[in-house]
């Protein structure tokens, strides 16, 4: 199958490049990035050189696009919109479309002049993107052409609350969400907050309230949420620790047996009954997932680890690929993370 990427200069894209290649059904045959058009992947990304030797960059052309089997948008937040209304418009096209920004996460068009500060562009073609959290939502992509790519936090969060919220475990109070990202998380440009110095050996809130995945984490599993996100000092990982209260009494062997539950036979989703770690997931399309209750003030605390560029984002789209295209979702993805 031909897959191309647009946006494959950024961290997403270039991890969808390293993970494409070991893909044994999907080759990449178009690779753009308009600002680094004729560079070539090895001299930006030293990975990826021997991977791609002389593989060259190309300028963003839809023409180009428009007889592959699949398309990953790789592009920051407000640039996929147009890409995909022009794409889907083609009068050939007939691939699948796997956006990894957060343009056609939010089933409200409201909801993107509320949280991103703009109006979408794109309302149309909004209702035909199916939200691409494999765990919950499989039987959509097995048909879907249009797949809009959970965000980092999000995947974490909702694959740690999602079964206890779907069983109605929860009080009317709604939960708490306190999770921590790596630095990659915040994409390839730099910014202040990203510098070395700022980052290392230090630990920070930002976003507290505001965060733009908040009204995700909601929509998805229908609970009043409030979100305060962390930066830590690593390239990669996210871990989310939740808290929610019970309506009524349950032990902690219960609230893992229920995470057992929803989880067997899904081939990217390990249950310990250990605190998840970053180190374990790194560079795997995995999460590690484990759940605890204190029945003194009856909270559950429920937790979720994973690779924020894998899981949280380009391994996660290619499962999502998988499957629409007809393949076992595990198909060309890393299951062991890198340890040490």
């Amino acid at each position: 199958m031909k897959v191309g990427i647009v946006g494959a200069s950024g961290y997403t894209g270039a991890e969808l490049m390293r993970l494409l290649a070991l893909h044994p059904a999907m080759e990449l045959c178009v690779a753009q990035a308009q600002s680094h058009a004729s560079e070539t992947a090895g001299h930006l990304y030293p990975s990826l050189g021997t991977l791609y030797p002389g593989l060259h960059y190309q300028e963003t052309d839809i023409a180009a696009l428009c007889d592959l089997d699949c398309v990953f948008l790789a592009l920051p937040h407000g640039e996929s919109e147009s890409i995909a209304m022009e794409l889907s418009e083609y009068p050939s096209w007939q691939g699948v479309i796997v956006d990894l920004s957060a343009d056609f996460r939010l089933k409200d068009s409201a909801g993107y002049e509320k949280w991103y500060g703009r109006k979408h562009r794109a309302g149309t073609l909004l209702e035909k993107f199916v939200y691409g959290l494999p765990e919950i939502n499989a039987p959509a992509l097995s048909s879907a052409r249009f797949v809009a790519v959970p965000g980092c936090y999000p995947t974490a969060a909702i694959l740690a609350l999602w079964p206890f919220s779907d069983s109605g475990v929860f009080d009317s109070s709604g939960v708490i969400v306190d999770a921590a990202s790596g630095v990659s998380g915040a994409g390839s440009s730099p910014s202040d907050a990203t510098h070395f110095s700022r980052v290392d050996c230090n630990f920070t809130a930002y976003n507290i309230l505001t965060h733009r995945h908040t009204p995700e984490i909601e929509q998805e599993l229908g609970l009043q949420v409030t979100f305060v996100p962390h930066l830590a000092p690593m390239s990669r990982g996210i871990l989310a620790t939740c808290y929610g209260r019970l309506a009524s009494d349950l032990a902690s062997e219960d609230a893992i047996e229920l995470l057992r539950k929803y989880y067997s036979g899904m081939p990217f989703v390990t249950v310990t009954g250990e605190p998840p770690s970053t180190k374990a997931v790194l560079g795997s399309n995995c999460a590690h997932a484990g759940a605890w209750v204190d029945r003194r003030n009856r909270t559950l605390v429920t937790m979720c680890a994973i690779d924020n560029l894998v899981k949280g984002a380009s391994g996660q789209a290619i499962q999502c690929a998988n499957i629409a295209l007809g393949l076992p979702e595990d198909t060309g993805l890393p299951k062991g993370g890198l340890f040490p």
